[in-house]
C-alpha cells in the first residue's frame, strides 16, 4: 500500500467512525400533561361524581389529564429533552393552566417498545 493510500484509508475510516458515533438515537417518550393545581377541573368533578354515584364512595381529588407517547430521534439524551420542551411549551401543553412531565428510555436498534 503506498503512502497516500494509507492517508486516505485512515481518513476514510476516522470519518466513517465519527459519522458512525454521531448517528441520532431514537428516544421512546411519554408525556404526562396535568392541569396546574390552582385551574378548576370541571371534568375531573364530573368523574368523581360519576364514580361516587357508582358507589366508590372513598374517591376524592379527582383529576383529568393527557397522556401521550411518541417518539424522537437524537444525538443524546440532553438533545431529546430539549427537544420535548420546545413541542410541549409549543404544542402538547398550554403552559397558562397545565403543567407536564417526561419520561425519555432510548431504544436500541431493532427494539419496538
Amino acid at each position: 500500500m503506498r503512502s497516500c493510500d494509507r492517508v486516505r484509508w485512515d481518513f476514510i475510516s476516522k470519518r466513517s467512525a465519527i459519522k458512525f458515533n454521531s448517528m441520532p438515537k431514537n428516544y421512546q417518550c411519554c408525556i404526562y400533561v396535568t392541569l396546574r393545581p390552582s385551574v378548576l377541573d370541571p371534568a375531573g368533578t364530573a368523574v368523581e361524581s360519576g364514580l361516587k354515584q357508582l358507589g366508590y364512595d372513598t374517591v376524592a381529588g379527582v383529576r383529568i389529564g393527557k397522556y401521550i407517547e411518541l417518539t424522537v430521534a437524537a444525538e443524546d439524551e440532553t438533545s431529546a429533552r430539549a427537544q420535548l420542551d420546545q413541542m410541549c411549551d409549543q404544542l402538547l401543553a398550554n403552559p397558562v393552566i397545565e403543567n407536564y412531565r417526561f419520561d425519555l428510555h432510548c431504544q436500541e436498534i431493532g427494539d419496538k417498545g
